[in-house]
């Protein structure tokens, strides 16, 4: 009898979930009846997922290469679920702020523990071979990682550091995206112009950056943190979790890309070019561009110093 009222009370309350949509419960039922099982395979999708792995060459690791980056890139989108969680509360819950940024904490620090898959996973000669049948895709090209910063701190905190005081009472959107610190990393070296690499990213990319910008201006997570009252905002476990949040994504993951430029790009004094044609040894290291999304949790003298672990990764690498 108990099994009877629990599965009429679950035909009711269908009922009433049901009831607008323009179609009676038994439509409904007749669907699942129908419906054939779901499987692992289909609700992952995973020959679609195992299909997308379309190398250009035939060098074996090439496939490594592609598969290393359409991981990241998932890990990426879930750094942006978690984000978009975050400054779409209104609840000014403190708990809720620690859990979404130690969860993004998370998925950095796999990120960050997995790249030795980049750095000795792939033969140094296979890469410099099968590099340059990418020309001129680049990882400067990731427009998720681009969103991740825009959605962490306030625009002008992206502003190159050496003309970040220029802008300091700008607040047009449009005028700080177009001093944002990595475009100076993808210029042309003998030329200093903009590369293709570049251009294309702008074209395709740029008005929906623009967009999500003036749609985050004063509502950024640094932002989420500021508007917090007081006392939340002295909370030791949330300005922990934010630190490390500023380390992950600015010194921590550059410098593993440091370890992987300086492995398969440095060649005895020399410089071997990036497949964008970006100049690594000036935008990758996180001493040259000083990107801090939440500059209030640190004195001046911890700005001044911040990345300048790159110096001990490049010349002690068994670090890595």
């Amino acid at each position: 009898m108990e099994k009877k009222e629990q599965i009429d009370s679950q035909i009711s309350k269908l009922e009433e979930k049901y009831k607008d949509s323009g179609q009676d419960l038994s439509s409904y039922l007749d669907g699942l009846l129908y419906q054939r099982y779901l499987t692992y395979w289909d609700y992952i999708h995973l020959d679609t997922l195992l299909s997308l792995q379309v190398p250009r060459t035939y060098f074996p690791d090439e496939e490594i290469f592609i598969m290393y980056h359409q991981i990241t890139e998932l890990y990426f989108k879930l750094i942006l679920h978690e984000q978009k969680q975050l400054v779409d509360d209104k609840s000014q819950n403190l708990d809720f702020f620690i859990e979404k940024t130690r969860r993004i904490n998370s998925y950095y620090q796999a990120l960050i523990s997995s790249f030795s898959i980049m750095i000795k996973g792939m033969e140094r000669e296979q890469f410099l071979q099968y590099r340059m049948a990418l020309l001129p895709a680049s990882g400067f090209q990731s427009v998720q990682y681009r969103m991740i910063e825009i959605y962490s701190t306030s625009m002008e905190n992206l502003v190159h550091h050496t003309e970040r005081h220029q802008f300091s009472s700008v607040d047009e959107i449009e005028v700080l995206y177009e001093n944002i610190y990595w475009k100076k990393g993808a210029t042309d070296i003998s030329s200093g112009e903009k590369t293709l690499t570049l251009k294309q990213f702008e074209y395709r990319y740029t008005p929906r950056l623009v967009r999500i910008a003036n749609k985050l201006k004063e509502g950024t997570i640094y932002d989420k943190y500021q508007q917090l009252d007081a006392s939340k905002r002295d909370n030791k476990e949330l300005i922990v979790a934010l630190k490390t949040l500023d380390l992950n994504a600015n010194v921590n993951w550059p410098l593993m890309h440091m370890g992987s430029a300086h492995r398969y790009l440095a060649k005895d004094k020399e410089q071997i070019g990036a497949t964008g044609g970006t100049n690594w040894k000036q935008y990758l290291p996180p001493s040259f561009q000083k990107v801090v999304f939440f500059p209030e949790l640190y004195s001046k003298e911890e700005l001044n110093d911040w990345g300048k672990q790159w110096v001990d990764h490049i010349f002690n690498p068994n670090k890595v």
